[in-house]
This record gives structure tokens, sequence and C-alpha cells, in this order.
């Protein structure tokens, strides 16, 4: 009977009924040992009449094994693997151990979603997960990934978790809290179990607090006297402890030591269990006595505790030769290769010193669990095979190892303490080398790019020629570090390390030297080495994918637009079908950066909210704050001047000093000021963005502003102070893009004589995006009416105006206007897109593979989402679009 829990009960009632109703609903229960969140998982049980239910209870001494309760949780259902992406169910399969290779640590969390998605086809799913505390962290982590990405399926979720235990963290989900029962409810609740005198009712709810299993088993112990021993006033979950460590205290001693056994592995079946109290010199009728007493319930399935405190309670009793004894023999009994983890877990617990071959085991553990998407196991498996290692070096390697799986895992702080902790055991240069990376990489996120950049170059010093490929791998991040602390010097310093390198690929050297030249204004110097890096990573199959990364960049830096475009696309998709999620949000970043760049605004726009979904779900949080300076320019030209402030107020307050981030927010408010008539605020702010390594980086495309605002502000002298920075690109890069920018700076400063030829040659090159190309109209419409040659100057004013509106780009609608009133004419209707523009960054995304003839399970599968999702996107789109069946997407301008 559950009681004092009306409003907790209709909430879970709710839940439900939504779920039956095709809105999938996720909640979190939080409270105490004791509480009643097991309870309520039980009453959603009950009035989930007509699903199906799935529900799994996380056991301490699984929590390092790696995906072990997303396995239970499908463990009815691995049939249906075979029905999700193959990707995915060959993700999946490698994580529960069966077959494949390494996978993507967020992979498994869109296997999940599928899988999910998959079970609820035949009806409304309830996914009950209890003790979510002992969950291992790689099901966690894919749980919660799949279900905050559940929107149109029929599956309720609900996580139970004990305070004080494992935090887990659910953003993006409701949560409730237990509390304690009320006075008047736990009297009534006492009352429920077995009559009891009035005062020892008042005694009862003194002692339990109003926590309900207190309550029960205070009330059902109650002897003859009319109370049982005495329970010291600890908290809760210290006095439910104390009482069932005194019932198993009460036990013989040989029913200690089988429940000690049952408790040191609640994995294992009956038959192995036995097997190893036989070890132990047990046998079945040891166990009785704990079964007559309701502490477990035995059966063929194993051994079966009441409650988890009775089996915390069962393991803690036993002494510490009793606990190894058990590990020792379990660990003897598990000789199935699919218990592997689980027996060199048992050999590590039952060691009592340094065991080499113990350490070993565990640290092949780790690879598999690595290889499965599951750093955080590896973490541990790792520090244990650490602590049983016989030699310093050793020791020093696998804390070294745990270190970079603790980076895999998000766990900054603690990869640095384990990084700290290896590299003061050996002097390996390799160790040493990693250690510094690690501690250079957590820098980035916690301290600055700077530092990161410095600890970078002082990691690879070690190595740069006993290890090149490890040296460049360091220094190519060292580089996009310094880059983005936008620091000239250390660009440089990054540079002469890189020279130094005895060894590596000598083409991405000598690319990353000729970037390091283009950031420190040598363009002359720079072009050649990066185009033949740029073009060397297009032809090879097996670029690592930093390097394809910084290839993709590279050719943006030197004006190859289009080049850029298709290898950075090219990349994500390869990134999707690869379910690389981890690589996503910062692949995105340069692939927004281009499609900026080129005027697809939309495209950018999708870009960068998938890629900030990512980012915040992996805790990229500098990542988050780049990309949403990108965001500030982005609704800046949009004309959505309050959410180009906000964002750009997030970066700029940001303390880690990105300076790319902080240049690019500063563009941003740059351009709310000009298209706003703010000629002289956005040309102080431009002069900012355009100066320093900044200017010489992708913000050499905010030189034609700053030209603009200083010509609107009558400032010629001042408007030419980058332009020569902006024709040394132009002139050595040779890319159309380029010279067309810098045509049109020439066109704005020019004598009336060269004007027009300026800016029509500009007009003249195709490679020009849509905004460049409405930019120059623009401005060459405005010369046209100064010059008071009207019909011309309408003819570009029109078109400028039809181009921005066609990209999305109406922060430029005022100026437009103003200029067309100028000339006396009418100002064109503001009239809505009829494809692209009136749907959702993902709509988009979705509708764009529709109308490419995919199927909902293969744009499900390249966007992490569920199939269902995808078709409820597809619903809102349609009518957006003016369309009402599928094929008609195939028609529109998308």
């Amino acid at each position: 009977m559950i009681v004092g829990r009306d409003a907790e009960l209709s909430r879970i009632d709710r839940l439900v009924a939504d779920a039956k109703d095709g809105r999938s609903r996720s909640l979190v229960v939080r409270g105490e040992a004791g509480i009643g969140k097991t309870a309520l998982l039980d009453h959603a049980a009950d009035v989930a009449s007509g699903m199906r239910v799935l529900r799994v209870v996380g056991i301490e001494s699984e929590t390092e094994v790696a995906f072990a309760a997303l396995q239970v949780l499908f463990a009815g259902d691995m049939d249906g693997i075979d029905a999700i992406p193959q990707t995915q169910a060959d993700c999946l399969r490698v994580a529960f151990g069966t077959s494949g290779e390494p996978v993507d640590r967020g992979l498994p969390g869109a296997a999940t979603l599928s899988l999910l998605s998959e079970l609820a086809g035949d009806g409304p799913l309830l996914c009950l997960l209890d003790d979510v505390q002992w969950f291992d962290q790689p099901s966690r982590d894919a749980l919660l990934f799949a279900v905050r990405r559940l929107q149109a399926d029929p599956i309720a979720t609900i996580f139970a978790i004990r305070d004080g235990e494992r935090p887990f963290h659910a953003p993006g989900i409701e949560s409730l809290t237990l509390d304690r029962l009320e006075q008047a409810d736990a009297a009534r609740l006492a009352s429920t179990v077995r009559p009891v005198r009035s005062e020892m009712v008042k005694r009862i709810l003194d002692e339990s607090g109003g926590n309900p299993l207190a309550i029960i088993e205070l009330t059902t112990n109650v002897d003859a006297a009319g109370w049982p021993a005495p329970v010291a006033p600890l908290p809760a979950t210290g006095r439910l402890q104390t009482h069932f460590g005194r019932q198993v205290r009460d036990l013989g001693p040989r029913t200690r030591s089988a429940l000690l056994l049952a408790a040191a592995d609640h994995g294992s079946d009956l038959a192995t269990l036995m097997t190893a109290a036989g070890q132990l010199g047990l046998e079945a009728a040891d166990f009785e006595p704990a079964e007559r007493r309701r502490l477990v319930q035995v059966a063929a399935g194993g051994v079966a505790f009441r409650h988890p405190l009775i089996r915390a309670a069962a393991y803690q009793e036993g002494s510490f030769a009793a606990r190894l004894a058990a590990h020792g023999a379990l660990a003897a009994v598990l000789s199935d290769p699919r218990d592997a983890d689980r027996r060199a877990w048992h050999r590590a617990l039952a060691a009592s010193g340094a065991d080499e071959s113990v350490a070993a085991e565990l640290e092949r553990v780790a690879d598999r669990a690595a290889g499965r998407g599951g750093p955080s196991t590896a973490v541990r498996a790792l520090e244990r095979a650490a602590q049983l290692s016989s030699a310093p070096a050793e020791r020093g390697r696998r804390l070294v190892a745990a270190a970079r799986a603790a980076y895999d895992a998000g766990q900054g702080d603690r990869a640095v303490e384990l990084a700290e902790d290896g590299v003061a055991l050996t002097d390996e240069p390799r160790e040493v080398a990693e250690a510094a990376w690690i501690r250079a990489q957590v820098a980035y996120e916690r301290t600055s790019p700077a530092d990161a950049a410095r600890l970078a170059v002082d990691a690879a010093t070690p190595v740069l020629t006993t290890e090149p490929d490890q040296a460049v791998a360091v220094l190519t991040e060292a580089m996009w570090c310094a880059r983005d602390a936008a620091d000239a010097e250390l660009v440089g310093l990054c540079a002469e390390q890189l020279a130094q390198v005895r060894g590596g690929s000598p083409v991405l050297v000598d690319g990353l030297v000729g970037m390091s030249r283009l950031l420190r204004g040598d363009v002359a110097g720079a072009v050649d080495p990066m185009r033949a890096m740029v073009e060397s990573a297009g032809q090879r199959e097996d670029t690592p994918t930093l390097e394809r990364l910084t290839a993709g960049f590279m050719a943006l830096l030197i004006g190859a637009d289009g080049r850029a475009a298709a290898m950075l696309g090219r990349h994500v998709e390869e990134l999707r079908r690869q379910g690389a999620m981890g690589w996503l949000p910062y692949t995105l970043e340069l692939l927004g950066t281009t499609q900026l760049a080129t005027g697809r605004l939309r495209e950018a726009d999708a870009s960068l909210v998938e890629a900030v979904t990512l980012a915040d779900e992996f805790g990229q949080q500098l990542q988050v704050v780049v990309l949403t300076s990108m965001s500030a320019w982005l609704a800046a030209v949009r004309g959505d001047a309050a959410t180009a402030e906000r964002h750009a107020a997030r970066v700029l307050s940001d303390n880690r000093h990105h300076g790319i981030a902080a240049a690019q927010a500063e563009w941003a408010l740059a351009m709310v000021d000009l298209t706003a008539g703010n000629a002289h605020s956005a040309l102080d702010r431009l002069d900012g963005v355009c100066g320093g390594l900044p200017g010489r980086d992708v913000m050499v495309r905010a030189i034609p502003d700053h030209v603009e605002a200083a010509v609107r502000a009558g400032d010629s002298g001042r408007a030419r102070t980058y332009l020569p920075q902006l024709t040394e690109w132009a002139t050595h890069t040779d890319h159309p893009v380029a010279r067309g920018l810098m045509l049109r700076c020439q066109a704005l400063l020019a004598d009336a004589a060269d004007t027009d030829s300026a800016f029509r040659e500009s007009l003249d090159i195709d490679e020009c995006g849509p905004y460049d190309r409405a930019r120059t109209r623009f401005a060459y419409g405005g010369w046209l009416r100064r010059r008071r040659r009207p019909k011309a100057a309408r003819e570009q004013l029109v078109g400028a105006h039809h181009e921005f509106e066609e990209i999305g780009a109406h922060g430029w609608d005022r100026l437009v206007r103003a200029e067309l009133v100028a000339l006396g004419d009418d100002v064109p209707d503001h009239s809505p897109a009829t494809d692209a523009g009136q749907l959702t960054p993902q709509e988009l995304q979705v509708a764009r593979r529709a109308a490419r003839g995919m199927s909902n399970r293969e744009i499900a599968a390249e966007l992490f989402l569920s199939p269902r999702t995808v078709g409820y996107h597809l619903y809102k789109a349609y009518p957006k679009l003016g369309v009402r069946r599928r094929g008609e997407l195939a028609h529109l301008d998308l």
C-alpha cells in the first residue's frame, strides 16, 4: 500500500497516459533509501495496462562492467537488434561483448534510441530503471542520450536513484524528489503492517523519521516485549543498514558466509553460485535460515536479496579475509569467456597485494570496455591494474592509460590527477608526452586555449625525434589551440616545434607550418604548402579525422570555399555513418563556418543547432561557446538583434579567453550596429576584429564590413587600414571568392571612373555566394542612386532585396528599404518564404534528406533520432512547405 504519495502517483499516471497517447515522457525519481522509489515504479507497472514493460535493477557489483545494465534491459529483445541500422546494431553487439570493432563512446546512445523505438513499434513501452546509482556509467550515458531524443514515440521512462550515492546528472529530464512522510501518513502506514500499541507507534515514527521502509521494518520486527533491539538515531540510510546488519549478525556463521558469497556477485546463476559455495565448504542448506527470515529468495536464477541494503549489510558484515575468499571462489568458477570481465574483477578483489597477472587481465578488461564505447569503465579497471602492478614503471604506464580513458569519458579533473600520478612513476618519453598532452586537453576546457597550447608544446618536446607521429598529433592540436587563443606568438612556437620533428607526415607538417605563416601575416609563404595539404587529404582514404578537419579548414583559409564545403560535408556524412559522434561538434563547427562564408545561412543554422546539442551532451562546454559565437553572427545577419546580443554577451563573459570566439562575437555585434545604421559603433568594433591574428583567420572576411562601415561613417582613410591585408590574401590565394570581396572594397573606395567596373567585375564572379553577392548589389545600388542613375540602382537594390530574402538575411531589410525609399520607389512586399525558410533547423535537415529519397529509418540513423520523431518533423514541415505528400519534396528548393 502506498501512503501519502497522491501527488506523486498522479504524476506517474500522467506520464504513463502520455506514452500511451504517443508522447514520449521521462522522469527521474530521487530520494533516500527506503523512501518509496521502487513502490512508485511498481505502481507505474500496475497502471501500464496494454504497455510492454522493460525493467532492470542496478547491482553494485556490476557498476564497473561496461553496459551491464543495458544488456539486462534488452536481454529478452536481442532479436530486435537486427532491425536497427547496421552500424548501430554492430555497436550494441560490441557493447554487449559478442563481436565487432571498437566504437565511438556516443554511438551506444544512438543505438539504444533506435532499439527502444523499434521495440515500441508493436505498442507503448514503459522502461523502469531502478537503483540507477549502481548502473555502470556507459549504460547511464546511453540511456540518457536516448531518452532526451525521444519525442513522438510511445515510450515512458522512469529512473529511480538513491540520494547520497554516485551522482546522476540528467539535465533536460523532469525530476521528482520524494520527501519523508508526514506524521499522519506515517502512522497510517504503520497501522497497515500490524497492530501496534500507541506508545510503540510513537517510537516507531520517531525512530523512522518518516522513512516508509524504516516504518515497515521497525513495525514488522516488534518482538514479544513490544520493541526490538534499540536502533541508533542515525540518518535513515545508516539506521536501515544498522537494522539489516543486526539481522545478518543474528544468523549462524555458515549462513553469513553463504550470504557474503551471494552479495559478492549478484550476477551469477544458482548453479555457478553453488559451485563457488562448494569451494568454501558451503552447501544449499546454509541459505535456509536467511530465507526463513525473508532476507533472500533462492531460485534457479540465483539468490535475490529483498532489499539492496540487505545485500550491502551481508557484504560489509564479512571480515576482510572472508571477502577475499568469496571473490576468489567466484573467480575460480567463472570460466565462460563471456564472464571474462567479471572473473577479472573478482580476481582483482581477491588479491591482497601486487599481482602482475591480475593487472594484465584488468588491462584487457579496460581495452574491451574502451572498445565498446565505455571509457569510464576502463578508468577503474586501469586504476586497479596500476594498484596491482609489481613495477613502478608499469604502474605509471597504466595510470597514464587510465588518465587517457578518464579524459575520453569526460572526467577532466580525474584525468589530470591520474596523469600526474602516472608521470611521477615513469620517465618513458612516450608516457611523459601522453600525460602532458592529457593535461593540455583538459586545460583547453578548464583554463584557456593559450594554456593548452603551451602545455601541448611541452608535451611534444620529449618525442620530437623518437615518436614523430605522436609529436605531430600533439602539435596539430597545439596549433589549433594557439589559433583559438588568437596568439600569433604561440602559433610561431608550434611551427618551430614542427620544424624539429624527424619523421611523420611531411605534407601535414608543411601544411601546418604554412598555416602558421598565414596566421602571422605571411600569405605568400603560406598558400602553396596549405594547398598541397588540402590536395593530399582529399586524395587519401585513410586520412585521420583531425588531419581531415585541418585540411578542410585550410581550404577555407585560402579562399577555396567550394572545396572546403565539399570536404567537410563528406566528412560529416562519414562520421555519421561511422557513428563517431564525439567528433561531430567540431566538424559541424567548421562546416557551419563554411556555410556562413558561402551564404548558406539556413544550412549553417541547422549545423550549429545540432552541433550545440551534441557538444552539450558530451560536456564540450568551450565548444558550445565557440558555436554560440557563430550563432550570434548568424542571428545578427538574420535581423534578430536581441538573440545576437544575448549570444555575444555569453561568449564575451566566458573567462577562458577563446580569442577567435570573442572576435566572432564582436563581429556579430558589429553586424547588429551596421544593419541598424550605427556605422561609427560598428567601425570601432570591427577594428578589433580585423586586427591581429583574427584578421588573418576567417575574420579576414570581416574586412569588407570594416571598409563599408568606414565609408558610411565618412572616414575613407580609416577604411583603408586593413585593405592591404585583404588584397594580399586575395592576390596570393588567387581564388575568385577572395577577389570578389577585394573588388567590392575597391569599388567602395575607388574614383567614380573605376567604381562601376569594379562592382560589375565583382558581380560577375559566379563563385561568390548569395550573401556576398547581395551585399555587393546593395553597395552598388546605393552608389548608383547617389550617382542619380535610378533605373540601374533600382535593378541592383531589388536584386539585393530578393537575394537577402531568399537566404533569410533579414537584417539587411531596413537598409535596402531605406535606399529604395530614397529612390522614391515602392518597397517590395515581404513575402514569407515558401520553402525552407519557414522550417526549424531540424525540420530542414529531415525534409532535405526526405527530398533525396531517404526513408525515415535512414534519416533517423544519420541524425540520431527515432524514425517516429523523423515522421513527426515531416508532419510539421509539410504544411509549411505547401505540400501534402513526401514525393512533392523533391520538386522544392530546400
